[in-house]
């Protein structure tokens, strides 16, 4: 979609790497931040592209079932992990996210939890961004495992 098109934004950021996987990147303007980037393949300090993918969508997922939550008078208990796997693919690498959400059953029924589930995925922006992705699943879950 060309940039005309699109509805008025209620958020921007601008986000810059120079350095590819060694080194750092960061975000310009009000809310400036800089991240020491790293490959998967060394042991020195820094993120990756796995983990701020995974970061992205469970931060983003959790906080749109808080909204629901907040919305539906409960206080916020749901938790979001992401497995996230890189492979070799015919062209490079390609990345597997594996998403499970817990809604606490002692907390609604069964029924509400998926409703809410649903609802988070279609609603969450990064969720909608990964959804047409054969590679990237999400499912709900009664217990939770660390």
């Amino acid at each position: 979609m060309d940039k005309s098109q699109r509805p008025r934004t209620t958020y921007h950021t601008t986000l810059i790497n120079e350095d590819g996987l060694i080194g750092h990147a960061y975000a310009v303007g009000a809310d400036e931040i800089d991240v020491k980037i790293n490959t998967t393949s060394n042991d020195h300090l820094g993120t990756n592209p796995e983990q701020l993918l995974g970061l992205a969508l469970t931060t983003c997922f959790n906080a749109t079932l808080e909204a629901i939550e907040k919305r539906d008078g409960y206080e916020h208990r749901t938790k979001v992990k992401a497995d996230v796997d890189q492979a070799h693919d015919t062209h490079g690498f390609q990345f597997f996210v594996d998403v499970t959400v817990y809604i606490p059953t002692d907390e609604v029924d069964r029924q509400t939890a998926q409703a809410w589930f649903e609802l988070a995925e279609s609603r969450c922006p990064v969720s909608k961004l990964v959804s047409g992705s054969n590679n990237v699943t999400f499912t709900l879950v009664d217990h939770w495992e660390d």
